[in-house]
């Protein structure tokens, strides 16, 4: 019985070193992170404020829309 505890623990590191290869699998992935050049920045940037307010512009189309047939259903 006590021979299968030592092995358990052998096997299991403990928290300090569970944390560090956390820490150490992190910056690992992070080195393999690209950054955008300028070009792809502001082009990306771009797309995201048209669909924004492609999406403003459904909610408001929606919104007036709704409150319409509301006041004319309930008037």
């Amino acid at each position: 019985m006590a021979k299968a505890r030592e092995t358990e623990q052998a096997v299991k590191p403990n928290v300090f070193m569970r944390i560090g290869l956390f820490i150490k699998q992190i910056i690992d992935e992070l080195r393999k992170v690209v950054s955008p050049t300028s070009k792809e920045l502001f082009a990306w940037s771009f797309a995201v404020f048209v669909f924004v307010l492609f999406l403003m512009l459904i909610v408001t189309g929606m919104d007036l829309g709704l409150g319409k047939l509301t006041l004319w259903i309930f008037g």
